[in-house]
């Protein structure tokens, strides 16, 4: 199978490229879990945070936002003495924040789905790099996500985080065109 380049061999991340990465989500609670996880990735590879991922899912109550707006100090240092994800205190309040921000957004466009696909008009954008040098870190859509985000009150979620989310949650196919699954949606 032709893959893209930044592809290891390891079978976890090998699933992930083949699967997952690039596939359209519009499932509120799984694009709320993709934008925290890729803001734990802040300085970090995504390799590190998808190896940790299942932890995160069984710290974070699978990412329902329901169960985070709920977490007081105590369930925070919890969290930081879990040796399963990244134990940093910016990242791990940060996903407290968002879930509050996230039932605002609900709130105010009906679904978390309906306002992150609003910045690509609810349709993925199909680019066609053949190298993954020509794969950017950021665009102009991805720097009005951020910015709107953070105005909304999300925090790790820059320009380069929410391309990175974008990418992975197929809102952007940036597979490169040799790879097989550039052709999946």
């Amino acid at each position: 199978m032709k893959r893209c380049g930044w592809v290891n061999e390891d079978p976890l991340y090998l699933n992930y490229h083949d699967h997952e990465w690039g596939v359209p989500v519009y499932d509120d609670r799984l694009l709320f879990e993709y934008l925290n996880l890729e803001g734990a990735q802040a300085g970090l590879s995504w390799y590190t945070i998808l190896k940790k991922r299942e932890n995160y899912r069984k710290a974070f109550d699978h990412f329902e936002p329901s169960k985070i707006v709920t977490y007081d100090e105590k369930k925070i240092e919890e969290l930081l003495s879990n040796e399963g994800i990244v134990r940093n205190r910016l990242k791990v309040n940060a996903v407290v924040t968002n879930a509050k921000a996230y039932f605002r957004v609900v709130e105010e466009f009906g679904g978390f789905h309906t306002y992150i696909w609003s910045f690509v008009d609810g349709k993925p954008i199909k680019n066609h790099f053949t190298t993954l040098e020509e794969v950017p870190a950021t665009t102009e859509i991805s720097d009005r996500l951020s910015r709107d985000l953070k105005k909304r009150g999300f925090k790790f979620v820059g320009s380069t985080i929410c391309y990175a989310f974008m990418q992975a949650t197929g809102m952007v196919n940036d597979h490169i065109v040799s790879c097989d699954c550039y052709n999946r949606t």
